[in-house]
């Protein structure tokens, strides 16, 4: 099965002063339990157990240094089970059956230096397979075929492909990398060029993180420099792709799928409106 790498390293400062402690990906979410009753987990948790639900089993956390909580939260407690109630006893054990069934693995990333140094801790794991890359911030909710089974279909269509990006229609690219895109098929578009956050935007569209790589992408990674922010940036590294020659493909979330994204407040405030009404 494809490898899971889920990046939880940002500093949340959008968020602050909740995220001085907390990190921004174990802001709490609406959900089912089991039995219908509504409850909150942290954002994580519900991207962690959406994945499980797909039979993804191998995963990769990069977190950074302060962020020893997450690893916490996703280490099983036998003593905490005891003082729970019957019902939160059995919602906690069965996360915890799933967490006993995976195999995790815990990346620190030493240095806040952007998505793609994050991403680049993770090559010695993925090694020379495919992997799918899931910012920890952010989850879709799909009541058909999940985004993330789409650009695994896509991959094993053109497998030629070097990297598949999820895109969206968006108003504001002062937050999202901005593919050129040409349309191939009914939801399968060429990606020209790859430009951060850029001022005068080539496209309608922003790109999601989640994305699914080949394991060329760590040899691109090596090749970029500081970029916007100076950080390093995931899309310079696919821009290097593409001007290699190499095949980037890009498929559009669906009118009846919705993004819950903890990076801002106001992001958050929907996010929470979102899963309340769904949960």
């Amino acid at each position: 099965m494809i490898k899971v790498v889920i990046t939880a390293a940002g500093k949340g400062t959008r968020l602050l002063p909740f995220t001085k402690e907390m990190p921004k990906e174990m802001m709490p979410i609406y959900s089912k339990s089991f039995s219908n009753k509504r409850i909150v987990l942290p954002l994580l948790q519900y991207v962690y157990e959406q994945l499980y639900s797909m039979n993804f089993r191998d995963y990769c956390f990069i977190v950074g240094r302060e962020k020893r909580s997450i690893e916490d939260h996703f280490t099983p407690d036998e003593t905490y089970l005891k003082d729970l109630s019957k019902d939160y006893k059995k919602i906690m054990l069965r996360f915890y059956e799933k967490l006993e069934k995976s195999n995790l693995v815990w990346i620190n990333q030493d240095k806040p230096l952007g998505f793609g140094h994050a991403v680049k801790q993770a090559e010695k794991y993925v090694g020379k397979e495919d992997f799918i890359l899931h910012g920890g911030d952010v989850t879709i909710l799909s009541k058909n075929k999940h985004p993330i089974l789409r650009l695994i279909e896509t991959a094993k269509k053109n497998p030629d492909a070097k990297v598949i990006l999820l895109c969206k229609k968006v108003k504001d690219s002062k937050r999202y990398g901005v593919p050129t895109v040409t349309k191939l098929t009914n939801n399968i578009f060429n990606v020209e060029e790859v430009i951060e956050k850029p001022d005068k935007p080539k496209s309608q569209f922003g790109i999601m993180p989640l994305y699914y790589f080949k394991s060329d992408i760590f040899n691109s990674l090596k090749k970029i420099k500081l970029g916007k922010g100076k950080e390093f940036q995931l899309t310079d590294a696919i821009q290097k792709i593409i001007q290699e020659k190499h095949k980037v493909l890009a498929i559009t979330l669906e009118k009846n799928e919705k993004e819950v994204d903890v990076g801002t407040v106001e992001s958050y405030k929907d996010a929470q409106n979102i899963t309340f009404r769904e949960a």
